[in-house]
């Protein structure tokens, strides 16, 4: 017989169906001090607590660090698929937002190019750049310039990711420059190539993370990955009637059962 976990949430509508879960305000975690040390997982915590729960604590919590530090900000995701994947990140450059820096990524990128804002989700803070007088009218509200290669796609792959496996993938496209469902874009669930489901498997393992919806294009062939997101909107799963909640439930009960030392 199983033993019931404690478990802490902080983000209530990401975990309902979880049995046995005690919600708690994010500016409520001082107050609720005590029920932290003893859970055995703090779910979805706000970015800020991170450290105070992990270090202060000793929580362990999910999504992994990993999964917030990579699927929250491009610049750290970029980097990291540097490393990990190269070959799989569009042409990419990170600067100072300067004059200078935008003179050199339009000598390497051309038009058009995309600057991103390195905080930013569901299409909000991505901006198709067509010349240089839109780059230059964008360069004094961005803290970093960071600028990549168009591609010219007609839609992406979502790819979704929970514990240590793939659990849902579809394709979204709409109209213009952006491809998320929160802007209008539809979604289909043809087939999916294996190639694009066994990239995210080695990049999420690589990475440490364990929640994230991981973007991707194709072109002429080739799978590039554009981000990750570790909070992703669920729409396409509940299309596809995939229950989230199962699905992290039962991976938290699996790293329990690892955690656990065996007895005779």
């Amino acid at each position: 017989m199983k033993r019931s976990q404690r478990l802490v949430s902080f983000d209530v509508f990401r975990t309902l169906g979880i049995d046995g879960v005690e919600a708690v305000k994010p500016e409520a975690m001082f107050a609720a001090h005590d029920a932290l040390r003893r859970a055995d997982w703090v779910l979805f915590p706000e970015e800020w607590q991170i450290n105070l729960l992990v270090h202060v604590l000793g929580c362990r919590i999910f999504p992994s660090i990993a999964s917030y530090r990579f699927g929250q900000d491009k610049v750290q995701f970029t980097r990291a698929m540097w490393l990990a994947a190269p070959e799989h990140m569009p042409a990419t450059l990170i600067l100072p937002a300067t004059a200078e820096s935008a003179a050199r990524v339009v000598e390497e990128l051309g038009f058009p190019m995309v600057v991103k804002e390195p905080r930013s989700s569901m299409g909000q803070g991505v901006f198709r750049i067509d010349g240089r007088a839109a780059l230059f009218d964008l360069l004094p509200g961005l803290s970093v310039l960071y600028a990549q290669e168009y591609l010219a796609i007609g839609r992406d792959l979502r790819v979704v990711w929970i514990g240590d496996a793939v659990v849902g993938a579809y394709w979204r496209s709409g109209e213009g420059f952006h491809h998320n469902i929160a802007r209008g874009a539809d979604y289909d669930f043809s087939a999916v190539p294996e190639s694009a489901l066994a990239l995210v498997t080695r990049i999420a393992t690589a990475l440490g993370i364990n929640h994230a919806g991981f973007d991707l294009a194709c072109v002429d062939g080739h799978w590039y990955v554009i981000e990750a997101n570790v909070r992703f909107g669920n729409e396409g799963l509940r299309a596809l009637g995939i229950d989230t909640a199962a699905l992290i439930s039962d991976w938290l009960e699996r790293e329990d059962d690892r955690d656990r030392p065996m007895t005779a």
